[in-house]
């Protein structure tokens, strides 16, 4: 787990870290979740007693992706350490639509940036790609996996998506499932190569799918004819002005959730198990 941030210490865009929209404390940990104390980190530890100033008695949320989401009273907290005595289940787990995002690495605070708000938007899986374009080829997946956390603790969600290590777009597609389609963003889609986004996707039944990001520069001739000839990949047109790379990954995944994910209602419930009740910060 990557480390918090401290009171006072700013976003990359200025804003201070929060806590979850709802008003609640939540935080992931890996362990298993049940009846009785939990011990927590010294990070969420700082983060409570500190930064939060929670205080013996206030209410913590936990989830781990697996056991749905516990909620008990903070027993004790201090530097070394927290213990949250969890005393019933307040959300069983539920499930994200099955969806990928591969992207290209960009600058330092927008892929920050795009991490947090693809965890809102409900991705289950992130894969950076090299593309002969890739201006970022590194990407620092401890600092990366600390702010899907973080995101995942502040949206409510119950699970982290998984963050794939860094690979060539070409060795990627190589080993692909054909029964997973790729929504290929082509940056030249409004000029007659590709339909736009929406209608594309309305005609496509529900599935295991990903959305391909370029990078800033776009994809090279020979990358684009290749995916084009590709026959599990769906070319697609973002609309007639140009994104950033960011902001493409963003407007695909809203269309994505509105057409076939759970947008459209009748999705994975929300709904708390029996005994679950709203609780006082």
């Amino acid at each position: 787990m990557g480390r918090r941030r401290d009171a006072g210490e700013e976003e990359e865009d200025g804003t201070e870290p929060r806590a979850c929209a709802t008003g609640k404390l939540r935080l992931y940990v890996s362990g298993p979740l049940g009846p009785g104390p939990r011990s927590l980190a010294p990070d969420q530890a700082h983060w409570l007693g500190t930064v939060m100033r929670a205080r013996p008695g206030t209410i913590v949320h936990l989830f781990n992706g697996r056991d749905g989401e516990w909620v008990g009273p903070l027993e004790s907290v201090s530097r070394k350490g927290a213990v949250v005595r969890l005393d019933r289940a307040y959300r069983p787990q539920d499930s994200v639509p099955d969806l990928w995002l591969l992207f290209a690495p960009v600058k330092r605070g927008r892929v920050d940036w795009l991490v947090e708000k693809a965890v809102e938007l409900g991705v289950a899986r992130l894969l950076p790609v090299l593309t002969e374009r890739t201006v970022v080829g590194r990407v620092n997946a401890d600092r990366l996996g600390a702010h899907a956390i973080e995101a995942a603790e502040q949206c409510g969600r119950l699970s982290v998506p998984e963050l794939a290590g860094p690979e060539r777009l070409d060795r990627c597609l190589a080993g692909w499932d054909p029964a997973r389609r790729l929504v290929f963003c082509d940056e030249h889609g409004a000029e007659g190569a590709a339909p736009p986004i929406a209608r594309a996707l309305s005609g496509l039944p529900p599935g295991p799918a990903a959305i391909l990001i370029g990078p800033e520069g776009g994809f090279s001739p020979a990358e684009r004819a290749g995916l084009a000839a590709l026959p599990f990949a769906l070319p697609v047109s973002l609309g007639p002005r140009i994104m950033r790379a960011e902001t493409a990954a963003l407007a695909a995944l809203a269309v994505w959730q509105a057409c076939l994910g759970d947008w459209r209602g009748g999705g994975p419930t929300q709904k708390r198990v029996a005994g679950g009740s709203p609780d006082p910060i």
